[in-house]
């Protein structure tokens, strides 16, 4: 698949994706839901940060072999997602970032939330440019050069915890608030950014994140921060809500035991965004499985 078609589906699933408060989107039957007698578990996620697209339709494989049904929930923002897992709309966001990145919404709504555990323990926050550009590698080395970049830094949708991070630390620290704006929209519309500009051998920066497919999938660098505004790295998380493993041990058993290093959560993204794509998830996940039949201890085999 191109980067091309991979940003059309990613605009698609960001288009498609209903916010939970007062207009959510279930889509278990379209999903597979399964068949499972011992409870139905909602999974809440937003499929343009493909993180958590590729975790939920893991979990929603090895929860049906366990025997629970499994409905999906398709988000375009973090906060109502994590304002429905702590309401019990949802029952499992699949891969938050509550340390650093999201650290606000557990402020606000952790009470109400239960840590499952952490599948990934490098997850990190960056600006980006094109390859090209040799003469930057710095996020420093963007001070005095907006007109280079019209004037824009292109980043993903407003209510983001890099958005935050971007806006409210990085931009201030290095003295970018004055010169720049920092755009936002959505992943995908970021990303068509990106794509344009490096088709056109253009300058751009971007705000991005690690594990993402696009780190590869693009020609692009991180830029350095030697100041550290984009924050230290941090796991990922499996969050439930509140008594989530009261009510469904042998879930939280086995999501507790979920731990991915950067090749086996790296072949996972690649084969469920990338090489089998949207509709077809399901085969990506069980491409995965036989692939990594060992991945975690709790993992459930057919």
């Amino acid at each position: 698949m191109t980067k091309r078609r991979i940003t059309a589906v990613l605009a698609l699933g960001a288009t498609t994706a209903l916010a939970l408060a007062g207009c959510a989107s279930g889509d278990g039957d379209a999903a597979g839901a399964g068949e499972g007698d011992k409870g139905t578990i909602t999974l809440g996620f937003l499929p343009a940060w493909t993180d958590g697209l590729s975790t939920a339709y893991l979990l929603q494989d090895q929860l049906e072999k366990l025997g629970y049904t499994v409905e999906m929930q398709t988000l375009t923002e973090a906060g109502p997602l994590y304002a429905g897992l702590a309401q019990g709309d949802v029952d499992i966001y699949p891969s938050a970032w509550p340390e650093l990145t999201h650290r606000d919404y557990m402020e606000q709504y952790g009470d109400d939330i239960e840590d499952l555990g952490a599948y990934y323990d490098n997850a990190k926050l960056t600006i980006a440019v094109p390859t090209y550009m040799d003469d930057v590698s710095s996020i420093e080395d963007l001070a005095g050069q907006a007109d280079r970049f019209d004037g824009k830094i292109y980043g993903i949708e407003p209510g983001a915890g890099l958005t935050k991070q971007t806006q409210e630390v990085m931009m201030p620290e290095y003295g970018l608030d004055a010169d720049y704006e920092l755009v936002t929209s959505s992943t995908a519309a970021m990303l068509t950014e990106l794509g344009s500009a490096i088709d056109a051998q253009e300058d751009i920066a971007v705000t991005l994140w690690r594990p993402f497919w696009a780190n590869d999938a693009y020609d692009i660098k991180d830029l350095e921060d030697p100041k550290g505004a984009m924050g230290d790295p941090e796991a990922l998380h499996f969050l439930g809500t509140a008594g989530f493993a009261e009510e469904f041990p042998e879930a939280a058993e086995l999501i507790a035991g979920i731990q991915l290093d950067d090749a086996e959560y790296g072949s996972l993204e690649d084969l469920v965004v990338n090489e089998f794509g949207e509709g077809k998830e399901a085969e990506a996940v069980d491409a995965w499985l036989e692939e990594h039949p060992d991945a975690f201890d709790t993992i459930v085999a057919d």
